[in-house]
């Protein structure tokens, strides 16, 4: 505990000191009275940063890295007096001005307290896992960044199990960050369970959560915004997701949040072919686990031209193949995800294929029924669920067959499409299956995809990973 300056007057808070310890925040977001802030500002135990500043002659927002003329506008403020400059970038979080600051701690910040051993975990790792679990410990011992390169299903999960153990009996602060909301919510528990003595702190818009100061956060990347030097450990799930690779102050809060020494972890099925490249010229530390847990190989998607299919749609009718994969599915009573490039053309093919079984459902990102028609998914009541690339990741049906219709179509990227294919033969009890790429023309993104499957393939068979 840090000792007050010999001021008697004054009076240090360690509550304050929690609260404030790696944050990035407004000074009306944080709950404690304003004479309290300016005391520990005046002895030094906090910090302002400007909200906004100037770089090059180019504004520039502290929080989120903005320096887009167009995302930054002007009002009146009646904190100054006089017209201000703010980063619409970061709005949702606050307002960001040129006349207003970003405050941390800047004395001793609040201890994690080292812990024995928090894991409780009783599984076992898998050939392929462990090499990649010994090196996230390694990149948190050495504080490196590593890529965890790991094809669908190979359980990335458990291979941050001993890392994470190592950060936490060092005394260091944990994050793991997804660019997506549901992956907070699924992972918390998971991972509570297996650290079930420490605190784990999940983050999210609107999580009550966002002012405990823990050992171990999950969070969304949007959170990460709030956060200034703050991790010793960041561990970012997802790396190829929407929108962390659309979205630069994303990635931009996560170099804000870590500390200047810290580890480093990215995980991915699917990394950009720009990372991809620096692997293979040794510009990356990465690892691959090219097997999933199982030992079975990835299912390999099958192209299959259906001709011109939007034009049949528009006359509401369905290429002859893609009714007789979906009548085979129906009569061997197996489940299937079908994947259409949008939501119109979804739609136009929901009522014909409910011809053959009115249980068809289809799903996509706004629908207000989304998570209940998963749910059904999940509960064998739906036999086919046709979807946008909402279902591309992030779900698991133990025993599912794919089809992809339209596979050509520019939203179909090589990263969606082995994602998409990664969905078939997950489970131990079902690792085979089909995924087919109905097509009206074989594209780049197709080959690359069914070639990336294909050489995890070949290396897990030359590692022994596969049967």
């Amino acid at each position: 505990m840090q000792v007050p300056p010999n001021n008697s007057s004054f009076k240090f808070n360690p509550q304050l000191q929690s609260f404030l310890t790696g944050k990035q925040l407004l000074l009306e977001d944080i709950p404690f009275p304003k004479e309290e802030i300016q005391q520990h500002l005046e002895n030094d135990y906090i910090q302002y940063r400007p909200g906004l500043i100037e770089v090059k002659k180019r504004l520039t927002c502290n929080r989120c890295g903005n320096q887009d003329p167009s995302l930054f506008a002007v009002f009146p403020s009646a904190r100054c007096g006089e017209s201000s400059h703010y980063c619409r970038k970061c709005i949702m979080m606050g307002r960001v001005s040129s006349c207003t600051f970003l405050v941390g701690w800047s004395g001793p910040p609040a201890k994690i307290q080292p812990l024995l051993n928090p894991l409780k975990w009783e599984g076992q790792l898998s050939e392929g896992q462990r090499p990649a679990s010994n090196r996230v410990v390694e990149a948190v011992e050495h504080n490196q960044d590593l890529l965890v390169w790991a094809v669908c299903g190979a359980g990335k999960t458990e291979v941050l199990f001993a890392g994470i153990e190592k950060a936490l009996q060092q005394g260091k602060r944990v994050c793991l960050a997804s660019p997506r909301t549901d992956v907070v919510l699924e992972l918390t528990p998971r991972l509570q369970k297996v650290f079930p003595e420490i605190l784990v702190a999940s983050l999210y818009g609107g999580s009550e959560d966002r002012h405990i100061f823990a050992p171990f956060t999950i969070s969304t990347t949007h959170q990460l915004l709030r956060f200034y030097r703050a991790f010793d450990m960041m561990i970012i799930d997802e790396v190829d997701a929407f929108p962390y690779t659309a979205d630069e102050s994303l990635r931009y809060a996560v170099q804000q949040a870590r500390k200047e020494k810290s580890s480093l972890v990215f995980l991915t099925a699917t990394p950009s072919e720009k990372w991809q490249r620096e692997c293979k010229l040794g510009k990356r530390n990465f690892i691959t686990i090219p097997a999933r847990f199982h030992r079975h190989p990835l299912p390999l998607p099958k192209f299959v031209w259906c001709g011109n299919w939007k034009k049949k749609l528009a006359k509401h009718r369905i290429p002859a193949n893609i009714l007789q994969w979906t009548k085979e599915r129906l009569q061997q009573q197996k489940q299937a995800l079908m994947f259409f490039p949008n939501i119109s053309l979804m739609e136009k093919a929901l009522p014909i294929l409910q011809k053959l079984d009115p249980r068809i459902e289809a799903v996509h990102a706004e629908d207000p029924l989304r998570k209940e028609k998963v749910q059904a998914m999940r509960n064998k009541d739906t036999p086919i669920l046709l979807t946008t690339t909402i279902l591309e990741r992030g779900v698991t049906f133990p025993n599912l067959d794919v089809a992809v219709v339209g596979a050509e179509e520019k939203i179909f990227t090589e990263s969606a499409l082995v994602q998409i294919a990664g969905r078939v033969g997950r489970s131990a009890q079902h690792p085979n299956g089909n995924i087919t790429f109905f097509h009206y023309g074989k594209t780049e993104a197709m080959i690359k995809a069914y070639k990336q499957i294909h050489q995890m393939n070949q290396q897990a068979k030359r590692q022994g990973l596969i049967d």
